[in-house]
């Protein structure tokens, strides 16, 4: 699993306001490109602080409650998205937008728990030769402004991100 540390930590009403400037951002009709704009509805790193990345040996897909319901988590209860300019199981997700948006990663194969389905969970190499993690097809994603389990301030960002049920189907309401 790919998680964004920080060496210093992002207080929580920083952490807000990023998310409420991205998402005021997000109404310029861009189609959610991942070419490194705006357009993906990404908070750009404007505090300075260095970055570091990691991959897990194995990764969790579960199902946990939100605001939206039951949708897809990680084994910690962090929500899962899916990108709709994403297709064919493959990520279009770099750069600028892998940032905001971490992909999650696996070095291994990826496990299920709560109502997801093992069927449906499946992996995808990207671009740097990684192995990202997919169900139903959808390479899942973090949200870079989401600080606990059960936030799903990334849904609906761009009009093209949204977290996933159960069955692998992007839930496009919102709480």
């Amino acid at each position: 699993m790919r998680r964004v540390f920080r060496k210093s930590g992002l207080g929580a009403a920083a952490a807000i306001l990023a998310a409420a400037m991205a998402l005021a951002a997000c109404g310029d009709g861009d189609d959610g490109g991942s070419d490194g704009g705006g357009g993906y509805g990404g908070v750009p790193d404007t505090d300075g602080e260095e970055e570091t990345t990691t991959e897990a040996a194995s990764a969790t897909v579960a199902t946990g409650e939100t605001s939206l319901g039951e949708v897809l988590v990680d084994g910690e209860g962090m929500t899962l998205y899916l990108f709709t300019d994403d297709t064919d199981g493959t990520s279009t997700c770099y750069e600028q937008c892998e940032e905001n948006w971490p992909p999650l990663l696996v070095e291994g194969t990826a496990d299920v728990g709560g109502a997801a389905d093992e069927a449906l969970l499946g992996t995808t190499e990207r671009d740097d030769g990684s192995t990202q993690v997919t169900y139903n097809d959808w390479p899942l994603y973090y949200w870079a402004a989401d600080t606990a389990p059960g936030d799903v301030d990334g849904q609906g960002v761009g009009g093209v991100w949204f977290v996933l049920d159960a069955e692998g189907n992007a839930v496009e309401t919102t709480g």
